[in-house]
């Protein structure tokens, strides 16, 4: 039998239950896969929370990386023993899931289970904002909020490869330090400063072209102020909650752009999915993004990795090891 988180009602991290289960054969298109490591990210908060309701009860988690040991008919692209990892498999908080083989990718062997897990959704969530929703170059200055996160870390790395100027903020020195180990040319701390106001200072009053921002609620008031005339604004997340109804009207102060991306739309396609996640994996194996693993669970402490990541007790990914 496998074990696997189960949401039953809706609430805090005292919902989550192990539970046992068969996962039984794969059917048609799909694999079954022994999980080594299952990503623990804000996106399972919200349907834990039931701010993205879906029907009860139901699996949690949708990243991670493991072995397929059992392969339904119709599957060609992979094959028993094969490491793989994906980003959208739900119920993925487990031993061993069912998934579509199309969700999957190939594992490089450069590339650890716990990286290629920690990498899927954050990492190609880094690339597809730097790379699509805004293609980063050479002079642009930008903001990135919770620097010290599982996607700030890795988003200010790949800012920097493309050669911009990444101003990071985050609450501690500890966070503080991580972030610019990453890259970050300037770190604004929230507990020191507001950061509308350090961007005025570092920028002279002349703004910033893009602000990525996953905290939502406290931030979007100053990520807008941040903004150069038409200037960006990427909200990718809500950590401390939905950003209220406002009139676009106020857009007008500078002309601004908003986005509220996710990477389902940018990786709509097979060929995108693969793409994002060779460019990720293979940026890892020459060394050019290093991916920071800041604490690991066991499955069955899945509701204290909840309280540490909704508590910002955390930094890069954190992971659920699973007795695969």
């Amino acid at each position: 039998m496998s074990r696997a988180i189960i949401v039953r009602e809706l609430g805090g991290p005292e919902v989550l239950c192990l539970e046992t289960q068969d996962p039984g054969d794969p059917p048609s298109g799909h694999v079954r896969v022994r999980v080594t490591a299952a990503g623990i990210n804000f996106i399972d908060v919200y349907f834990r929370s039931g701010v993205y309701p879906r029907p009860l009860p139901f699996g949690l988690g949708l990243e991670g990386a493991g072995t397929v040991e059992a392969v339904g008919p119709d599957v060609t692209s992979l094959a028993v023993g094969n490491r793989v990892a994906w980003a959208a498999a739900s119920g993925s908080y487990a031993d061993q899931i069912i998934a579509p083989a199309v969700q999957l990718v190939k594992v490089p062997d450069a590339v650890t289970d716990e990286d290629a897990a920690a990498l899927m959704l954050q990492g190609m969530t880094a690339h597809y904002l730097s790379q699509s929703t805004h293609h980063a170059q050479a002079g642009d200055r930008v903001l990135v909020h919770a620097a010290a996160g599982g996607v700030g870390l890795l988003l200010i790395q790949m800012l920097k490869n493309a050669g911009a100027w990444v101003v990071g903020t985050c609450s501690t020195a500890d966070k503080e330090k991580l972030a610019r180990d990453a890259g970050a040319d300037e770190v604004i701390r929230y507990d020191e400063m507001d950061f509308a106001v350090g961007i005025a200072e570092l920028t002279h009053g002349s703004g910033l072209d893009v602000v990525y921002d996953s905290v939502g609620q406290a931030t979007f008031d100053g990520s807008l102020k941040s903004l150069k005339p038409r200037g960006l604004l990427v909200m990718f997340g809500q950590s401390s909650g939905m950003v209220p109804a406002f009139e676009l009207s106020r857009l007008t102060a500078g002309s601004f752009f908003i986005t509220r991306p996710s990477l389902g739309h940018y990786t709509q396609t097979r060929e995108e999915l693969e793409w994002r996640a060779s460019e990720v994996f293979n940026a890892v194996a020459k060394g050019d993004l290093k991916v920071r693993i800041g604490a690991r669970y066991p499955l069955e402490q899945a509701a204290d990795a909840h309280r540490a990541l909704e508590g910002r007790l955390t930094t890069g990914k954190v992971l659920l090891l699973t007795s695969g």
